[in-house]
């Protein structure tokens, strides 16, 4: 439809706008809701196609701009939500002088002209950072929607072309963009108490029958181009160590602009602490090696803990055990220097491993664990408790002031950053290492004890990330 024709529908159906949203309240507020989980509270946003408001107030953004093609949406907008900036302006001649963390064009795709041309100016509006959120009806709902149209349950609306996922993750690749996540939500768009709850947050989640949704939902980022060196701030947990704590020091290479080492200790019995007091003397010219006892227990604490200390860009996390070379962090940095990704995380899983570095039912619990979260994250992971694990410091702390969406109950570390990362739209890569076994001390892990809390931490994901 052309320009013209466009702006005229809208503007003769803004008035009836909020009787279709109260008519069909479920399908938009399950919409609302979704968007509103893979938008950050606090971030500067631009909604593209943005009607009378609603969805960019709920976002609740530190700076928010909507921007319509109809003068009637944009007038109700702005009497609804004068906090906000709005403006007409079509959507395939973007002219905004700013960068936002934040782009949601929803239900938009299908009624522009040329969407690899629309991705193209949204790359001139993004900055390194920058979201896209995108959200477009499933074409295989396109006879069921007509039908609805033709009985009147559901406004009528311009045809529009439709695009599967393949289709948009091309262009928005054309466009300069790559995806971070993508999902589908909603099977019954009718609200029936009880009935409607259960098969859209549940049933619809399932593998297979997700493929059958009515709404898909795509986060991409801006394909990174520079590649500049960082300041790296490698934080060692250890306790009952005292044995491995000079070769992770001597093994480890230095590369980036700084490097430091920041050992935690946690109340070894074996003069684990007296040790990391020799080998920083030792390697005082060498290497800047600061280090702390915490005050809590386990893994999860202490690399708060060293994170909280880390003066460096990005943070890394070797285990003291060293069953991961200390030689493979180069690679991690490798990748997140170069934009690859935004949070590496080691697997394990990929080479073969020593003789007795993983025991066989530890294997066959990291392949569940793998595969559920491949499945919540809707990103793949094929390692979730590989210790090693790379981010920037700036995302650690937008993680960090996050916490409280998942709690403080995860006694590891891994899957408070992997939940964290997921939420906040990371970029998450793998890095295949060569697992080795243990030569010194024994493993603080109980497989069982753990293994229980591991379950209750996925059940407790599903609620708070696919079941919303």
């Amino acid at each position: 439809m052309a320009h013209s024709s466009l702006q005229s529908y809208f503007d003769a159906r803004a008035d009836e706008r909020d009787y279709w949203k109260k008519r069909n309240w479920y399908y938009h507020k399950t919409l609302e809701d979704l968007v509103d989980f893979l938008v950050p509270d606090g971030e500067t946003v631009l909604e593209i196609g943005s009607g009378t408001g609603e969805l960019l107030s709920l976002l609740s953004p530190k700076h928010g701009v909507g921007i319509d093609i109809s003068q009637k949406m944009i007038d109700i907008a702005k009497k609804k939500y004068p906090q906000y900036e709005w403006a007409v302006m079509d959507a395939e001649e973007l002219a905004l002088g700013e960068r936002f963390s934040y782009i949601v064009a929803s239900d938009l795709l299908g009624y522009l002209h040329d969407v690899e041309s629309f991705f193209q100016r949204l790359r001139k509006i993004s900055g390194e950072k920058s979201r896209i959120v995108i959200t477009y009806y499933n074409y295989l709902w396109e006879p069921i929607l007509l039908f609805a149209e033709t009985l009147g349950l559901k406004a009528k609306q311009p045809r529009q072309h439709w695009l599967s996922d393949r289709d948009i993750e091309n262009l928005l690749y054309l466009g300069g963009f790559e995806i971070v996540k993508r999902g589908k939500k909603m099977l019954f768009p009718a609200y029936l108490p009880f009935f409607s709850a259960f098969i859209n947050r549940f049933i619809a989640n399932l593998p297979v029958v997700n493929r059958l949704c009515l709404i898909q939902y795509a986060v991409a980022r801006p394909i990174p181009h520079d590649v500049r060196d960082y300041s790296v701030s490698v934080v060692i947990p250890a306790r009952n160590e005292k044995g491995n704590i000079e070769e992770a020091v001597r093994r480890l290479p230095q590369f980036g602009s700084y490097n430091e080492i920041i050992f935690i200790e946690g109340h070894s019995s074996d003069d684990t602490f007296g040790e990391i007091k020799r080998v920083a003397e030792k390697y005082a010219g060498k290497w800047n090696i600061r280090f702390a006892v915490q005050k809590g227990r386990g893994k999860g604490d202490a690399v708060r803990l060293g994170f909280s200390l880390a003066k460096g860009d990005i943070l890394m996390i070797l285990d003291a055990d060293l069953t991961v070379p200390p030689e493979d962090l180069p690679k991690f940095y490798d990748a997140i220097r170069s934009g690859r990704g935004e949070f590496v995380n080691g697997s394990r899983l990929v080479y073969p491993m020593e003789k007795q570095a993983m025991r066989f039912l530890n294997v066959l619990g990291n392949k569940f664990f793998s595969t559920m979260f491949t499945w919540l994250l809707d990103q793949r992971i094929k390692d979730t408790l590989c210790g090693t694990k790379v981010l920037f410091k700036k995302d650690y702390e937008k993680i960090a002031a996050s916490r409280s969406y998942f709690g403080d109950f995860d006694p590891f570390g891994d899957f408070d950053l992997l939940f964290g990362a997921a939420k906040m739209n990371l970029k998450i890569v793998e890095m295949p290492i060569r697992y080795k076994a243990r030569t010194y001390g024994a493993t603080n892990i109980d497989r069982w004890k753990h293994g229980l809390l591991l379950l209750k931490m996925t059940a407790f994901a599903m609620r708070k990330i696919k079941f919303i």
